[in-house]
């Protein structure tokens, strides 16, 4: 019931969208582009929202229908594949994910295997986790098909915990809403799941330690109860480690291949825990 609920309400979001011929780019005082993935968790009870800024001049996202394309490349890099063709590798560092070259690469500062201070000038966009001039990083960006923000999250240092030092990077695509929860260092609070809202496909670390315990990041995936849940920055936690946490509601599929391709319309029917080949 959950599940039609949720693909009854993104239907009708889908028929709101603007022309495709509609390309006119958004002042910085206009409000940002709007979250289907914000907009579909209205429909659900005990949600505390958080509102976001453009960081600038902001296009219209052109909706296109279609699969998109997940690779496991490694470590905490995944690399989406829009419906378009645009390409994005999360957590880039450069060691993954980096041929064919991305449009779009996202990082986190936690450790060098999550960065790069040196991205090919060939990457049209690179989306930092963190401000470098300070405060948090605020990103709102349309790449053809792709919407993607991100929500700031602390990060730990030899000082306690850094505000704003990290991202959860999600991205809005053919009607999916895929998030990734980076290198977390804490538990998320009301306001961090009301600017999250809904999401599909949840990537997540199991490592057990650098990032949170395997306990906290079960309870953070159970909370965000997303349709495909992928594992990733796994080092030696053992699966069943993550998988037993999350309860008989999911369930578990072991894949052979490195890649999937989905699209809303098939979205499993039960909450699963999608392990792909090298996680």
């Amino acid at each position: 019931m959950r599940h039609a609920r949720r693909l009854a309400f993104a239907a009708a979001l889908l028929t709101l969208a603007l022309p495709a011929s509609f390309a006119q780019a958004q002042s910085p005082q206009e409000e940002p582009v709007p979250s289907r993935c914000v907009a579909i968790a209205e429909g659900l009870p005990q949600v505390t929202y958080a509102n976001f800024a453009p960081a600038g001049p902001l296009a219209v996202q052109t909706f296109v229908d279609g699969d998109v394309t997940i690779t496991y490349a490694g470590h905490s890099t995944y690399v989406i594949e829009t419906p378009s063709g645009v390409r994005i590798a999360t957590d880039f560092s450069g060691h993954y994910g980096a041929e064919p070259l991305p449009r779009v690469v996202t990082m986190n500062k936690a450790h060098r295997t999550h960065f790069t201070d040196t991205p090919d000038p060939g990457i049209e966009h690179v989306l930092r986790g963190w401000n470098p001039d300070g405060g948090p990083a605020k990103h709102a960006v349309v790449v053809e098909d792709v919407y993607i923000r991100n929500v700031p999250t602390d990060i730990r240092n030899w000082g306690g915990l850094e505000p704003d030092g990290n991202s959860i990077f999600i991205f809005e695509v053919a009607g999916l809403c895929i998030g990734h929860l980076g290198h977390l260092h804490h538990h998320l609070e009301d306001e961090h799941y009301g600017a999250i809202g809904r999401l599909d496909i949840l990537m997540v670390p199991i490592d057990g330690g650098m990032t949170l315990s395997v306990g906290a990041m079960s309870d953070i995936a159970k909370r965000l109860f997303s349709s495909i849940i992928l594992p990733m920055h796994r080092h030696a936690t053992p699966l069943g480690e993550f998988t037993g946490r999350m309860g008989e509601t999911f369930d578990v599929r072991l894949s052979e291949e490195r890649s999937f391709s989905v699209s809303l319309r098939d979205l499993p029917r039960r909450p699963t825990i999608l392990v792909l080949r090298g996680v």
